[in-house]
């Protein structure tokens, strides 16, 4: 037999839970005359087989056909005018809940017209807040039947949506500004975000109260990790390596001076870079694969040696790794000399 509750109260500050079921587990019965308290930033939202009975604000409440006629008039159809009735109420928060925290997981891409590669890849974080508008419906569209939802439970939801308008924003911002103007402009991307992403919250019952942009900066992914992303093409990629090659190289004792002696093929940094740079790819096709008479570079990555071996780029690694084919290690990179390619594919 469920519990008879005279008094239903949920005296909590609430402070990460947005919503508590009473009783958190099981059904509660309750009965005419029956106290109601809700307490300030708080409502109260009565539910019977998911069907929203009455909501009740700030105050204290009493179970009676002269003051609550919806809710009578429910049990008397429902329930033939019994009393104890059976039903859950959930307790919902309407405070702000702010300074939560967002972050891109993974770059955004935006164009950046006549700079560096005509794009730029962005990373920021900030806070946003939010709050309940609409109990009955939050707990209808969001909740269901759980007996405590927290923050927790839809951060990453809200994350996601605002990430979408975020980069839907940044997109609509570079068509006409660079990257450079871009972060300049966090007050007014932070606004098109929230103008945006309103609707979707107003669809669960919540409203975007702020979105702040703490910060907003090029990607300091390197190459490799871009390529793994499916971000870049092979000519891009060659010189974004090139420049991570020079990175890691003034990173060591020697600084540019290793980067030369570890070529061991007689090129310096300049000539590396200006063969990068000078499209030591053009001769790649647009799918990326080599053509037929493309000319093999004095010194290459595993993936362009690959492509003229016409094997994967695992099976380049796996032959330096077994030293059946020499390679030289600049920085986290390997580089393998025309030469070397030619011995190996020799014997």
């Amino acid at each position: 037999m469920a519990r008879i509750f005279d008094v239903i109260e949920y005296p909590n500050e609430m402070r990460d839970e947005i919503v508590h079921r009473f009783p958190e587990t099981g059904i509660g019965d309750y009965r005419i005359g029956s106290q109601v308290i809700v307490r300030e930033s708080q409502a109260a939202v009565f539910f019977r087989d998911g069907n929203a009975l009455d909501v009740f604000g700030a105050g204290r409440h009493t179970i009676a056909t002269a003051n609550i006629p919806k809710l009578i008039d429910w049990i008397g159809k429902a329930f033939n005018d019994r009393t104890p009735f059976p039903a859950e109420v959930y307790f919902v928060s309407l405070k702000e809940f702010a300074n939560e925290k967002w972050g891109t997981p993974q770059p955004i891409i935006v164009r950046n017209p006549g700079m560096g590669l005509g794009v730029a890849l962005l990373q920021g974080f900030g806070t946003y807040s939010f709050q309940v508008k609409d109990p009955q419906q939050f707990v209808t569209q969001v909740v269901g039947a759980q007996g405590s939802y927290r923050t927790a439970d839809i951060e990453e939801r809200l994350k996601t949506m605002l990430l979408s308008k975020l980069q839907d924003a940044l997109g609509e911002t570079t068509a006409a500004k660079s990257v450079v103007d871009l972060i300049g402009l966090t007050e007014e991307i932070g606004a098109a975000v929230r103008a945006k992403a309103q609707d979707d919250f107003d669809a669960l019952g919540i409203a975007l109260k702020s979105f702040y942009i703490g910060n907003l900066k090029p990607s300091s992914k390197s190459a490799q990790e871009l390529r793994d992303m499916g971000m870049l093409d092979m000519a891009t990629y060659t010189q974004l390596q090139a420049a991570d090659a020079m990175r890691d190289a003034a990173q060591n004792e020697g600084g540019g001076a290793g980067l030369t002696a570890g070529i061991g093929a007689g090129m310096g940094i300049g000539n590396i870079m200006g063969q990068a740079l000078q499209g030591g790819f053009q001769n790649a096709a647009p799918g990326g694969g080599a053509t037929g008479g493309a000319k093999m570079p004095d010194i290459m990555t595993p993936a362009e040696a690959a492509q003229f071996m016409k094997v994967t780029e695992a099976d380049i690694l796996e032959a330096i790794n077994d030293k059946s084919l020499k390679a030289k290690k600049v920085g986290k990179a390997f580089r393998i000399s025309k030469e070397a390619l030619e011995a190996f594919m020799n014997s």
